[in-house]
């Protein structure tokens, strides 16, 4: 992964990265792959990674968690968090014993902590593409908006894409406004669109 130095730690079960962006931004991100995946940037990913991610993540910080609660965290339906387990069950990532009459208890085998560190560093990889093509995408547009005269610009739409659009804007001096009598970038999940007297 470009710019990702691994950090070892002495604490068990611990894996971090220590994640180097552009010298704009100043500062390094420390990535935990063992509890509560940080969300660096929207996830270019399948929902299923994403939910198998976040299931052996609950898993392995609390073996007594039940599906109900899980279903909550995930916003999923019970049925959903039923079926996913059953994978995990099938194929060896997840043990599950009988703690009680009526509870039980998933516990987290060595290869499905393994396939959790895959899974975030799928994670951390894709986030990191998102933001360099998101970059490359903002700075041509801001190229096309300089050769026409322009030197600020609107935002339109929220989220970390949106971000990543404010910090290129004001990295290459471009004033973000609110005058709708300027150029904007447009917003849609993970697309950006250059809208510039009427054409997109």
């Amino acid at each position: 992964m470009d710019n990702l130095e691994r950090i070892e730690s002495s604490s068990p079960g611990f894996v971090a990265f220590k994640v180097g962006l552009d010298p704009f931004l100043n500062k390094v991100i420390i990535q935990s792959l063992n509890f509560g995946i940080i969300k660096v940037l929207c996830m270019e990913s399948t929902n299923e990674e994403l939910r198998e991610l976040t299931l052996l993540e609950k898993i392995e910080n609390d073996p007594d968690v039940n599906q109900s609660t899980l279903a909550t965290q995930l916003g999923v339906a019970v049925g959903t968090v039923n079926w996913h387990l059953k994978r995990l069950i099938a194929k060896g990532y997840v043990k599950v014993n009988r703690a009680e009459r009526k509870k039980l208890r998933y516990i987290i085998t060595p290869d499905g902590i393994a396939l959790r560190a895959r899974l975030a560093v799928d994670y951390v990889e894709r986030s990191f593409s998102l933001y360099r093509k998101t970059r490359q995408r903002v700075r041509e547009y801001l190229s096309e908006i300089k050769s026409a005269g322009y030197n600020r610009i609107r935002i339109v739409g929220k989220g970390d894409v949106a971000d990543i659009c404010r910090l290129t804007c004001l990295e290459h001096g471009i004033a973000v406004v609110n005058d709708k009598d300027a150029p904007a970038l447009q917003v849609e999940g993970f697309k950006v669109i250059l809208q510039m007297d009427g054409k997109s």
